[in-house]
C-alpha cells in the first residue's frame, strides 16, 4: 500500500519560517513529479509548488515565488517545503502529492495524496 505522510505543520507568527516534510512509503517516487498543494478554509485546493524527478526543475505558484522552496531527497523518499516569511494568508492545510498524470498545477492530475498538515499563521 502506497502512503504519503505529511508532517511539520504548526502554529507560527507572521514572518516566521516552517519546513514541511512528506515521506513516501510503499513505493519510490524517484522518477515522479511531486508537489505541494494547500487548501484554506472555504476555498478550493490550490497549487503551491512542484519539483521534477531529478530535483532540477521546480515550479511555484506566482504568489509564493521567493518565499517558498520545494526540494526532495530521494535517498530518504522525502519531499520538503521550506516556507519563509510566513503570512496569515498562508494559513491552510498543506497536502503533498505524487504521480503526475496531467497538468502540473492541477490537483486532479495527481494520483497519490498525503493526509495533509495544518499550518496556521497568526498576525
Amino acid at each position: 500500500q502506497v502512503q504519503l505522510v505529511a508532517s511539520g505543520g504548526g502554529l507560527r507568527q507572521a514572518g516566521d519560517s516552517l519546513r514541511l516534510s512528506c515521506v513516501a512509503d510503499g513505493r519510490t517516487f524517484r522518477t515522479d513529479v511531486m508537489a505541494w498543494f494547500r487548501q484554506a478554509p472555504g476555498k478550493e485546493r490550490e497549487f503551491a509548488a512542484a519539483i521534477g524527478w531529478s530535483g532540477g526543475d521546480t515550479y511555484y505558484a506566482d504568489s509564493l515565488k521567493g518565499r517558498f522552496i520545494i526540494s526532495r531527497d530521494d535517498s530518504k523518499s522525502t519531499l520538503y517545503l521550506q516556507m519563509n516569511n510566513l503570512k496569515p494568508e498562508d494559513t491552510a492545510v498543506y497536502y503533498c502529492a505524487a504521480d503526475l498524470r496531467g497538468s502540473i498545477d492541477s490537483a486532479s492530475s495527481y494520483f497519490y495524496w498525503g493526509q495533509g498538515t495544518q499550518v496556521t499563521v497568526s498576525s
